[in-house]
């Protein structure tokens, strides 16, 4: 199978993957290194909003509150958006897709390929958060996490990223506009936030079930590690969105 567009997706963003690694990781160090002196501060927050989310001042609590509850999510929704924004809608308002397709390569196979090197970005970004998380675990007391339940967590981060790319490279495919693609994927990932923060305050759990949030970070792998389920629900969403996106290129006119 030639694998030009993915090699070659991979070679073009290589400066900006490795500022998104260094950037992501750096970030995580920094708020999980906080840890032993903000860990008391988790009271402070209302009760329900604890519960709900399952924070405490444990290091898993912790890191699920701060790390991975807010920042880490965000950084990766943002990485999935612009990178799939990019993937098929920014080359095709700037005119530069004619070019691409004008090679013997169909459609499909280049949205297939794109996605793959989103990815392996988001893989590359979460892999090099876990190894910075290890080598500050002493330090910062967060002994209370093995290192098999941080990468655990780190998984999922990367199906997050994943998701959003999806998400914004299938709207790109469809669409072909790259406001339309941005618009959309922030206004869905604001709603499936919500949907997992407050769907059990207002008395509709199973709501939640509709977030790839909940399938993130819900099952608690800082915790209970592994969650196989929720990592197949993340994957299998992944995949619908960009089947979908593709289907959807190969049956439409390009902009011109």
């Amino acid at each position: 199978m030639n694998l030009a567009v993915y090699t070659k997706s991979l070679s073009d963003s290589r400066r900006g993957l490795v500022g998104w690694m260094l950037g992501t990781a750096a970030v995580g160090m920094m708020y999980a290194s906080t840890y032993p002196s903000q860990k008391d501060n988790t009271a402070s927050l209302p009760e329900a909003l604890r519960e709900s989310l399952h924070i405490d001042a444990t290091a898993a609590g912790y890191l699920q509150a701060s790390v991975f509850g807010l920042i880490l999510p965000l950084l990766a929704m943002i990485y999935g958006a612009a990178t799939g924004s990019r993937a098929v809608a920014g080359e095709e308002e700037s005119g530069q897709l004619d070019l691409v397709l004008a090679h013997p390569l169909t459609r499909t196979r280049l949205v297939l390929q794109r996605f793959a090197a989103l990815a392996t970005g988001a893989g590359a970004i979460s892999l090099l958060v876990w190894l910075a998380l290890l080598a500050i675990r002493d330090s910062a007391e967060l002994t209370g996490v093995t290192a098999a339940e941080l990468l655990a967590q780190c998984v999922n981060l990367a199906l997050l990223g994943t998701v959003f790319g999806a998400l914004s490279l299938g709207l790109g495919a469809a669409f072909g506009r790259r406001t339309v693609v941005l618009a959309g994927t922030a206004a869905l990932g604001v709603l499936a936030y919500a949907a997992h923060t407050f769907a059990a305050q207002i008395g509709a759990d199973r709501l939640a079930y509709l977030s790839p949030f909940h399938h993130y970070i819900g099952g608690q792998p800082l915790r209970h590690g592994f969650q196989w389920a929720d990592v197949g629900i993340l994957a299998a969403t992944a995949s619908a969105l960009v089947a979908l996106g593709a289907w959807r290129f190969a049956r439409r006119d390009i902009n011109t």
